[in-house]
């Protein structure tokens, strides 16, 4: 399909562009391969993606297309949401949630492509405490990883796991009071809450199966506890879509969500963190935001042997689980 006016915005610090320079390159070749009426502007800064959306709505363009990460993406959409112009996603960050979510191919795998073959989708987006996401945030264990993840200098998911551990052997679950529409509280000790718009976190690990993105509704995810015992297990449920029906997992699903703590502390907004209060409003806006996405959806594992080795390590250990 013809593509309007368009600007890609290209964070030459995400995990993928830091390592593959070329890809400013591809994006520019894209252009003039297609004599699209476009251009590439890099990022500079923390939040410049938002500045430079904001510009390019100002320019008369309708698709602006974010080259980079969870981050780029979120600094990106935040400047679209509401508005009748397209989030294009050229995913090239370690996670990738909501590109995996949609299907959007990675760099080299069609993504420039699929901004000509695929077609236009109106999803759901999310706020917490006032900060927009649009495929997952989250607290305590969740936001703190995040945090020290973002200062690694080597990103992906063999990174991703020691950070875990090292930073698993000296975390103390926090005290929660979850509160969802339809008057329903839950009270409890947690190692993380996350509220999520997709399915998965990115990296094929799905911390809500069968969230979708525009079913006007978000999902949470509460883990009450996580130990030496249970961690194999809800690791295998996580990569095999089989969180529910954990003992160690609740799981809930509304449009609107109000969590207090006892103390303010840490916010991840799609892995930007933030500090903010004791008491944090979350709301789905629903069908606020254009994205260009494939027709089809095809899922493929990260890693089909490490997919296939945990499925079959579920079926011996979900009971006990």
């Amino acid at each position: 399909m013809p593509l309007p006016r368009a600007r890609f915005i290209f964070n030459p610090r995400s995990g993928h562009n830091a390592r593959n320079p070329w890809l400013l390159e591809r994006a520019r070749a894209f252009i003039a391969e297609h004599r699209l009426d476009a251009a590439v502007v890099p990022t500079e800064r923390p939040l410049h993606a938002t500045e430079l959306a904001l510009r390019a709505l100002d320019e008369g363009c309708r698709l602006v297309v974010a080259i980079g990460g969870d981050g780029t993406m979120n600094e990106v959409a935040s400047a679209l949401v509401g508005t009748d112009a397209t989030l294009g996603l050229i995913p090239c960050g370690s996670g990738n949630g909501l590109g995996r979510h949609l299907g959007i191919p990675g760099p080299g795998r069609g993504a420039f492509r699929a901004l000509l073959d695929g077609h236009t989708r109106m999803i759901d987006t999310g706020l917490a405490a006032g900060h927009p996401f649009f495929n997952a945030m989250g607290l305590g264990f969740d936001a703190e990883i995040s945090a020290r993840f973002n200062n690694l200098a080597t990103r992906g998911l063999p990174a991703y796991a020691r950070t875990t551990l090292r930073t698993l052997l000296g975390y103390r679950p926090e005290e929660y009071t979850i509160h969802a529409d339809g008057a329903r509280r839950i009270r409890s000790h947690a190692f993380l809450v996350a509220v999520a718009n997709s399915d998965q976190y990115g990296n094929d690990c799905y911390i809500a199966p069968h969230a979708r993105v525009d079913d006007g509704q978000l999902d949470l995810t509460l883990l009450r506890r996580l130990t030496l015992l249970n961690a194999l297990p809800l690791a295998e449920r996580l990569f095999t879509k089989r969180l529910d029906g954990s003992p160690s997992v609740v799981r809930l699903r509304s449009a609107r969500f109000v969590i207090e703590r006892s103390s303010p502390g840490l916010l991840h907004t799609d892995g930007e963190v933030r500090r903010c209060g004791p008491r944090i409003e979350i709301t789905v806006r629903p069908s606020s935001l254009r994205i260009a996405a494939p027709r089809a959806v095809e899922p493929r594992p990260l890693w089909p042997k490490l997919h296939r080795a945990f499925k079959r390590r579920a079926r011996a250990s979900l009971a006990g689980s």
